[in-house]
């Protein structure tokens, strides 16, 4: 994959920022944050207009026709200003389940529908148990009649009380841990038997518990094929760690831009901090870690169009491990060389930090990919 961006990414990336640089300053993102759904739905009116939520759609469904690189620049420039916006549950996980499961009628009916701002989605696999096992599903969907019957619950859900429609995993065959049995549905949010409790993250961001008591759904609502969903939901999550690895570079260049920004003003014993040794020395460190996290997110994008699994698995830790280790080392200085003053919230530091620390975790951490690479070599 050619990383060097075409003119029509440059254009692309262009507009994003521009948009971006003239709606969300961090004051501006705080107005965003105290509305009732923590986000502006004026932003993603203006996502809409700008064709990004059809960005990685067919042409054929409103899309752009865009790839993975085109969703890396713009996550990134999503990094930098802390969108709060449903843009990554929306289009990049449950929009790819769609794109990648979804038959024709479901793509038509749900694609065009997101691209246009009209729908909005949320992903819900992770069960309090599972502990980043994607094959930990206890969720259960049970045959009735020409439907099916979904019970269970699913936890931290990013933006699932926004959401219009959810695609949900649920068991319908095997035991707790089998890789084959697991299936998708798309559930309508408001379908009786729905339960939502919403909440802000660490990171400010909405999350929900969503529960499922005795919803029932149709052979229409079946994503993909039955018992099958397990490569779909690996899918899905490759397409969230690259997003959210780009979206950890923008970050780390807006900590860096700050951090060289304060060493200039900030005046210590007759003189800016900047010109301290020690402090240069640990602007370099932060420097080259995020280049080191770069080609991590760059790794993780080319992954993505990997038709091997084994090395697309093995490829996806690497890259998670990096960009974890990257994100903690800058964002952890940036708050350091701020002092007292990254620790506020009034401060635009800490927030990077907290967002920086939760996608750290956010489908599995760096330690336990290290023992997924570890066991390669056992």
């Amino acid at each position: 994959m050619d990383f060097e961006p075409s003119d029509d990414q440059r254009l692309l990336l262009e507009s994003v920022s521009r948009m971006l640089a003239d709606n969300y300053s961090f004051a501006q993102r705080k107005t965003y944050l105290a509305a009732p759904e923590g986000y502006s739905r004026a932003m993603w009116s203006q996502f809409a207009e700008l064709g990004l939520l059809g960005l990685p759609f067919a042409e054929e469904y409103g899309g752009f026709g865009g790839g993975p690189q085109e969703v890396m620049l713009v996550m990134q420039a999503f990094g930098r200003v802390l969108v709060l916006e449903p843009y990554f549950p929306t289009v990049v996980l449950a929009g790819t389940a769609v794109k990648v499961a979804g038959s024709a009628g479901q793509k038509q009916a749900i694609l065009p529908a997101i691209a246009e701002g009209r729908l909005k989605m949320a992903f819900a696999h992770g069960e309090r148990q599972a502990r980043y096992d994607l094959t930990d599903v206890i969720t259960s969907a049970k045959k009735d009649g020409s439907g099916w019957v979904l019970d269970g619950s699913k936890t931290v859900v990013s933006h699932g009380e926004a959401a219009d429609k959810i695609v949900v995993s649920a068991r319908t065959s095997g035991e707790r841990y089998d890789e084959d049995g697991i299936t998708l549905f798309l559930v309508d949010a408001s379908a009786q038997g729905v339960a939502r409790r919403g909440y802000a993250s660490r990171d400010e961001t909405r999350a929900a518990d969503i529960s499922l008591s005795n919803v029932r759904v149709t052979e229409a609502d079946v994503l993909g094929e039955v018992g099958k969903g397990l490569p779909v939901i690996q899918a899905v999550i490759d397409a969230g760690i690259a997003a959210t690895a780009a979206e950890t570079v923008g970050a780390m260049e807006a900590m860096n831009e700050m951090t060289l920004e304060y060493s200039k003003t900030r005046v210590q014993f007759g003189q800016p901090i900047g010109s301290y040794q020690v402090v240069q020395h640990r602007m370099a460190d932060m420097f080259m870690t995020q280049e080191q996290g770069r080609s991590m997110a760059m790794l993780a994008t080319i992954s993505l169009e990997n038709p091997d699994p084994r090395q697309r698995a093995h490829d996806m830790a690497m890259a998670k491990v990096g960009i974890g280790q990257a994100g903690r080392y800058v964002s952890q200085s940036a708050v350091q060389m701020h002092g007292g003053i990254g620790m506020t919230e009034e401060y635009a530091v800490g927030h990077y930090f907290r967002r920086c620390m939760v996608i750290e975790r956010l489908f599995g951490d760096p330690a336990y990919y290290l023992r997924k690479l570890a066991n390669e070599i056992e």
